[in-house]
């Protein structure tokens, strides 16, 4: 079946079924990608895997967009390697308060995915059985791919363009 076509089957099955809730639909590069909230996450999971066949749990990862309204966005990637297709669902959600429902419940894999979006992105799994970092030092007191502090730092002094001729 056509990339397009079958996006489209998708699509619709998941607006049938979650109306309002399936925003923000784009197409890069074929892949079909769109938003949910939270408090769907777990549903829009659940009835990809058990419904339209996507059983295989790529990756959750997360983006950091500072000065935005929900300035964190969860981002899972999902497989349904019968018909050989792929999806992005992104949730985003405040980033005052990082939290969202674990994916465990669906898939026993979402574990590590997790601990890692949450070590490296603050985001907390409300549910999780075993929350706690998994790459960082466990007393790192932050987060490090949040966008918080500038890439470097502007009193280094190697750094300045008159010793470089520009």
């Amino acid at each position: 079946m056509e990339e397009t076509t079958l996006n489209n089957n998708i699509l619709a099955k998941l607006s049938d079924k979650f109306g309002e809730k399936v925003t923000g639909v784009s197409e890069p590069y074929g892949l079909l990608t769109f938003a949910t909230t939270k408090d769907v996450i777990i549903n829009v999971l659940s009835f990809l895997k058990n419904d339209l066949s996507f059983n295989f749990l790529t990756d959750i990862t997360a983006v950091h967009y500072p000065g935005k309204d929900h300035g964190i966005a969860v981002v899972y990637h999902l497989h349904n390697m019968v018909e050989k297709v792929r999806i992005r669902i992104k949730v985003f959600i405040s980033e005052q308060n990082p939290t969202i429902p674990t994916a465990t419940t669906v898939w026993k894999g979402a574990n590590w995915m997790e601990r890692e979006t949450y070590d490296f992105f603050g985001v907390k799994f409300e549910g999780h059985p075993d929350l706690r970092r998994i790459l960082n030092m466990d007393d790192l007191g932050v987060h490090p791919m949040l966008k918080q502090y500038p890439l470097e730092d502007p009193n280094r002094v190697d750094k300045k363009d008159e010793f470089f001729g520009r």
